[in-house]
């Protein structure tokens, strides 16, 4: 991994709900350690309070549903060329089938370009998404998926290079230019990279899929992992933007 991607993760777990509260928790220990209980006291008490919050379902559906509504489902009405699935997580453990390498997310994005692709004739589907710390990359296994699933290779367009969403924006416009296409994307993530590829001039037309947002439940809730992972998916995605609007103001 370059040491640029590794430090931009490396400071993005920090500020993120999980390492957030380990940050703070770990400060708490320091200042008991150092017979400042006062402020160990406050350090201990906010770890805890953000933990239960970001755990809170109904906190968490709300972060996620903020992202999650601004774009709708396509609906097939324009006639495209090109549907560029983005990347996302998968391993290569060879005793998996095809099917359980790709994360859930990743899956979902490939099902929905290759459904788009179906009703779109002679439509190319580009796939992104590099190895990060497995051996093949991550374009590569979602084609191997859409291949399984009956898509012809003559129909894809592969690149494992790109590491971010950036990047994947940069590469797309080779390949499209300033023509309408399809970006497929979960839904959380389809608002900041609308706004990545937009600002390169590009006319991307939104398919958000993998939602997480859920029907209100009322407010008597228990915290959950799962509403844990739901409010990292969305803090996740709230400094994505906020990087790239600094990262726009200064290039």
């Amino acid at each position: 991994m370059e040491l640029g991607l590794f430090l931009k993760k490396f400071i993005t777990f920090f500020v993120e709900p999980l390492g957030l509260v380990i940050t703070l928790f770990v400060l708490g220990i320091y200042y008991f350690y150092a017979r400042k209980e006062n402020r160990a006291e406050k350090f201990f008490l906010s770890s805890i309070f953000l933990l239960l919050l970001f755990s809170y379902p109904p906190f968490a559906n709300f972060l996620i549903m903020n992202l999650e509504e601004k774009y709708p489902k396509y609906e097939n009405k324009e006639s495209v060329k090109y549907i560029h699935v983005l990347g996302n997580s998968h391993n290569t453990d060879p005793t998996q089938p095809i099917s359980s390498h790709l994360s859930s997310a990743a899956t979902k994005r490939v099902l929905e370009g290759i459904v788009i692709h179906k009703s779109q004739p002679d439509s190319k589907i580009i796939f992104t998404g590099y190895a990060g710390d497995t051996s093949r990359d991550n374009a590569d296994m979602s084609a191997e998926l859409a291949v399984a699933l009956d898509v012809n290779v003559s129909d894809l367009i592969i690149n494992g290079n790109p590491t971010d969403t950036q990047e994947e924006a940069l590469f797309c416009k080779t390949m499209v230019g300033d023509e309408p296409f399809v970006l497929v994307t979960s839904a959380s993530h389809m608002p900041r990279a609308m706004m990545l590829f937009e600002s390169l001039g590009m006319h991307p037309i939104p398919a958000p899929t993998a939602f997480y947002k859920e029907e209100s439940r009322g407010y008597m809730r228990a915290p959950s992992v799962d509403a844990l992972y739901k409010s990292t998916v969305a803090m996740h995605e709230y400094i994505g933007i906020l990087y790239a609007k600094i990262r726009a103001v200064f290039s």
